[in-house]
């Protein structure tokens, strides 16, 4: 008898040193939506793929920064290896919750604006990397130029709690004000106000610019009740908006930025890759594409050398 509880527990002991020994990874991501969705998928598959019985929890804070906050923060208590943050929201809240666990972002537009670095480097010198989503502004401002030459007025539909999206509009607006449009900024503060906002931008202006953001994200359909039947396009700083509302985009891979932040955390917690000296990866390759039906309905032209969304997808 002696021997069997003694073998028991030995077992037990040798369990309790596996678990305490697996690589655990908690993921924040702001809200639900195709791109986010896909960027975290991405991520699981790559880490699952290269790093040998990691344990990833995947928490969603609805769209609440506050809920990131205590998603992160519980990340922190319970020990993870490493934190993957998705959006900009839920990086300030991993990096408020820990100076020393590994962050790493993706979906994160701009860094040195999410992190508040003014002499920006390429790194953060601190536990924190990741991936950009950003496309080229530039690259998004020819597209209207493009699409709409003879347009007049071009509205820049944003949400501006997100300092990313405000750093996209500041900038595009740049390029189309040198391109001699007049842009004027609509910026609703939450999703209480996006078809009211919408309503005064659809009303206002020829074209419409939404960046890569998380709001009108969530909200597209709301966004498409206004612009379609008003007739004024949509172009759109990712896919995910341009399937719901708009008429064309320069986008990336979501699924493929979650992925590169997946390989470099198989780098930190496999090779001991110091994630402070690590760059921020951007994505490997840009589309332009459209959506077919939305561009039917409002008479627009497409150019050949733009792809086609499925949108059976």
């Amino acid at each position: 008898m002696k021997k069997i509880v003694t073998l028991v527990l030995a077992l037990v002991l040798v369990a309790a040193a596996a678990c305490a020994s697996a690589t655990s990874i908690g993921v924040v991501q702001l809200v639900q939506h195709d791109a986010l969705d896909a960027a975290t998928q991405g991520f699981v598959d790559a880490v699952t793929e290269l790093i040998p019985g990691v344990e990833v929890e995947v928490q969603n804070a609805s769209g609440d920064s506050a809920a990131c906050a205590t998603i992160a923060n519980t990340f922190v208590s319970g020990g993870v290896d490493l934190i993957m943050a998705n959006a900009t929201a839920a990086l300030q809240a991993a990096m408020a919750a820990t100076g020393d666990i590994p962050i790493l972002g993706t979906s994160i537009t701009d860094y040195a604006t999410a992190m508040d670095i003014a002499d920006w480097t390429g790194t953060t010198g601190i536990n924190v990397s990741g991936t950009t989503d950003l496309a080229p502004l530039d690259g998004q401002a020819e597209m209207i130029k493009t699409l709409f030459p003879d347009a007049k007025n071009v509205g820049l539909l944003y949400c501006s709690a997100e300092p990313n999206s405000v750093y996209q509009v500041q900038t595009i607006a740049g390029y189309l004000t040198e391109m001699g449009y007049a842009c004027e900024e609509y910026a609703f503060t939450d999703s209480n106000d996006v078809a009211s906002v919408t309503e005064l931008a659809a009303a206002d202006c020829d074209v419409i610019y939404i960046p890569t953001d998380n709001t009108a994200a969530s909200y597209t359909e709301t966004i498409a009740n206004v612009v379609i039947p008003a007739g004024v396009p949509v172009v759109a700083g990712e896919e995910g908006i341009c399937r719901g509302c708009g008429v064309a985009t320069l986008t990336i891979s979501y699924y493929d930025i979650g992925y590169m932040t997946g390989e470099m955390a198989a780098q930190i917690l496999n090779d001991g890759a110091d994630v402070s000296t690590m760059p921020i990866q951007s994505a490997p390759k840009f589309t332009k594409k459209y959506n077919p039906v939305n561009a039917e309905a409002l008479g627009v032209t497409i150019p050949e050398d733009y792809e086609a969304m499925d949108m059976g997808e």
